[in-house]
């Protein structure tokens, strides 16, 4: 099992990953996608790496663009409503959680993800799409809310829209470019920084509103 996520997760050799597991590729991208936005215990795979790595396998002829598109969305909706509905039915008991005696959940991750919600309103159920970690924990933070589930389904899906076809189609546009290709590796590093990027500033911010306090 260890080494099958080894595979799976190690970017320069996803084609032959693809070749190994052919068409369970799609169940096994949807089951990713899935899992690490609905299950708030899972917040830290490699999802913007992937999209950009399959679409960019996709633009080769390798995997068919309109299968991953839609159902990936499919994908990342649902894990969404389903962890808005753990949030929303055991909230936060699931800090109790533990294994051998260490908590699955950081409260820290909520936090953030609250304050986030704090600045940004309604619309950080979008933006928190492209941000590792809070893409997680805002569904779950919503349900323990209790926001409007008609309200946030909406956002939801608009949310996940843009992050499966902005990402998945980025690699697929960007997959005929030769240094692209050869350079799989620092091009997803590259997406996983700028993911993180604004939750850095909002650190180096904090971190100097405190020294001037």
């Amino acid at each position: 099992m260890i080494e099958f996520f080894h595979q799976l997760f190690d970017l320069e050799h996803f084609g032959d990953f693809v070749k190994a597991y052919e068409n369970y590729i799609y169940i096994i991208l949807f089951l990713v996608i899935f899992v690490e936005t609905g299950l708030v215990i899972m917040p830290f795979l490699p999802g913007d790496s992937l999209l950009f790595t399959a679409g960019l396998f996709a633009a080769s002829g390798e995997l068919s663009i309109a299968l991953l598109l839609g159902l990936l969305v499919v994908a990342a909706v649902l894990g969404d409503n389903v962890n808005y509905w753990i949030g929303r039915n055991i909230g936060l008991n699931v800090f109790n959680w533990k294994i051998k005696g260490r908590q699955l959940v950081k409260p820290v991750y909520l936090e953030k993800t609250e304050a986030f919600f704090e600045k940004n309103g309604v619309k950080a159920i979008i933006m928190a799409r492209f941000v590792p970690f809070v893409r997680t924990f805002t569904p779950f933070a919503a349900g323990i809310g209790k926001m409007n589930y008609r309200k946030f389904f909406l956002f939801d899906v608009i949310g996940g829209f843009l992050w499966i076809f902005g990402l998945t189609l980025a690699g697929y546009f960007l997959g005929s470019i030769e240094w692209i290709k050869h350079n799989i590796e620092k091009v997803c590093l590259g997406i996983i920084f700028i993911s993180i990027l604004p939750m850095i500033i909002s650190f180096i911010r904090s971190k100097m509103a405190k020294k001037n306090a």
